[in-house]
């Protein structure tokens, strides 16, 4: 029995039904439909860095691979709602693993390649995952090694499944039945059933799985499409990686919705980029602002730019204007600005007829089917122009936290508490201005600021510990941490990176700053003022 229990009601399902929001449609329907009518168009093109080789699929040859790839699911005893994690980059195989885990109605639960023990230990453990997929090794780092390390600690961890020389076809069989197939059809996925779980971080420390069902993952994508104009013989280039929400929905999702070719990066240089996109004839890129800056930045611009290559669409953070105006002008593309977040994915983007001025200084408005509005603390809405909380509803909102429908802040509504402080521009757009959850936001990703700090606690020689933003052109924000020591105690940055790798914390979450303090500034109750603190680190 599947343990995702999705908050969805009977009306919620209904109304979306009947606007047409909802189209009932599962990603596979999609795919298979691209593969009867296409199959011998090329589905992915996977880019290695490392070999400097790249590796084609067409559609026909994605289905064979990932129907032999389910029918292995099976006979490991996958069923129905069981939770299959894969920590892959952004590799050919991670596209037969997600459409392997849809055909054998599997919980597909990516994973950042860059998550390490402690991560997985959490993530793994609390989504009872049967199986988890990895590489066996990726940018030097032995993932084999760790993953069956971890494994006799985890219960419900049955398998651990290594993509080494051989591949997936160790876990393939060589043909499919039709008994398997007959059971594809039975445990086939409905349009609302839960097929996808994320982590996003939190404020409290453990992360939290997003759950999403096909109709709010499509609902997405599609939307998406149709603001993009987006069409099935444009390329689109994924930098970004597919275990984030945004190289899974922009860089696999709307591909196989559109029945287009996706060219994948499986780790991020400028210069390689560059070339892919002049050798692809690559149309559409999307990422956080890090990559916009390295792609303005790179002297390949004027030796590998073209004219079909027209949109890149910017999220993650807030783009910087100077930034946008920049790139924009040096690119020679429709830049597109998005705000959204793992619980729906894009919420709002800008139009490719939108001012210099919307597409700058803005964060976009929302697609029809989905509601943003402002409120105080006092739950009234505010006027345009005024900063207060943003609450989003909508066709694409997920349908719970998994194991945790207390942390559902969705009201009867169906608004949902985002986390951020923002204002209506322009009428109905937004403009991001801050966070009232703890967390940073360095090149797209969210460091989870207070499972750091605990951490950090941790340490003998630390009295106390805060983490805050230090704005940062290139990355829109980095780490940096403000501790106060013990009586005779040292401490330095080696030494925190020291401590935090031996705790098992990703290299991605490590503050880049830190700042020792006599006392930390703290109000009348004995909290500490972080604004304080964000206006020390950023006048360092």
């Amino acid at each position: 029995m599947s343990i995702a229990k999705p908050t969805l009601s009977s009306q919620r399902i209904q109304s979306m039904q009947s606007t047409g929001h909802w189209q009932d449609k599962t990603l596979l329907e999609f795919f298979d439909a691209h593969v009867a009518k296409q199959g011998d168009k090329t589905a992915v093109i996977a880019y290695l860095k490392d070999s400097n080789t790249n590796i084609s699929k067409t559609y026909q040859e994605l289905a064979n691979l990932s129907d032999r790839l389910a029918a292995g699911l099976l006979k490991q005893g996958i069923k129905k709602g069981d939770v299959v994690s894969f920590q892959l980059p952004n590799w050919w195989e991670f596209v037969v693993v997600y459409l392997a885990c849809m055909r054998v109605g599997a919980i597909s639960n990516p994973l950042m390649p860059i998550f390490r023990e402690k991560e997985l230990a959490f993530m793994l453990g609390f989504a009872e995952s049967k199986l988890v997929i990895g590489p066996s090794t990726f940018r030097q780092f032995n993932h084999a090694e760790l993953l069956n390390k971890l494994q006799p600690n985890l219960p419900s961890l049955e398998s651990v499944w290594i993509i080494d020389d051989e591949g997936l076809e160790t876990y393939m069989v060589d043909e499919v039945s039709e008994q398997e197939r007959a059971t594809f059809k039975d445990v086939k996925l409905t349009p609302n059933d839960v097929f996808l779980i994320m982590y996003t971080s939190g404020t409290t420390g453990d992360p939290k799985g997003v759950m999403h069902t096909s109709n709010t993952h499509e609902y997405s994508a599609r939307k998406f499409i149709e603001r993009s104009e987006l069409t099935h013989d444009e390329l689109i280039l994924m930098g970004s990686p597919t275990a984030h929400m945004t190289g899974l929905m922009y860089g696999v999702s709307v591909p196989i919705m559109l029945g287009s070719t996706t060219v994948l990066l499986d780790q991020w240089d400028a210069e390689l980029a560059w070339k892919i996109i002049r050798d692809e004839h690559i149309a559409f890129t999307m990422g956080a602002t890090p990559f916009l800056a390295d792609l303005s930045d790179s002297n390949a611009v004027d030796e590998c730019n073209h004219e079909k290559f027209r949109l890149f669409a910017c999220g993650g953070a807030p783009v910087p204007p100077a930034l946008g105006r920049r790139a924009s002008a040096r690119l020679n593309v429709n830049l597109v600005t998005v705000w959204g977040m793992t619980e729906m994915s894009a919420v709002t983007t800008t139009l490719l007829t939108d001012t210099e001025e919307k597409v700058f200084e803005t964060d976009g408005c929302p697609y029809d089917g989905t509601e943003v509005r402002i409120i105080d603390q006092q739950g009234t809405a505010v006027e345009s122009g005024i900063e207060g909380r943003l609450q989003t509803r909508g066709a694409g909102n997920f349908v719970g936290y998994l194991k945790r429908p207390e942390a559902y802040d969705t009201d009867e509504e169906g608004w949902f508490e985002t986390g951020d402080l923002a204002k209506i521009v322009h009428q109905h757009y937004i403009r991001i201005t801050g966070r009232s959850k703890d967390i940073i936001i360095r090149g797209g990703e969210n460091i989870p600021v207070a499972a750091v700090e605990n951490v950090l606690y941790r340490h003998g020689a630390i009295q106390d510990v805060a983490i805050v933003a230090k704005t940062d052109e290139r990355l829109g924000e980095r780490a940096c941490c403000f501790i106060t020591l013990r009586p005779q105690q040292n401490f330095n940055l080696a030494t925190l990176k020291t401590y935090l790798s031996d705790e098992g914390l990703s290299k991605n979450y490590w503050p880049e700053y830190l700042e020792i303090v006599d006392a930390m500034p703290r109000t009348a109750s004995g909290k500490i003022q972080k604004f304080k603190l964000r206006d020390m680190a950023n006048n360092l």
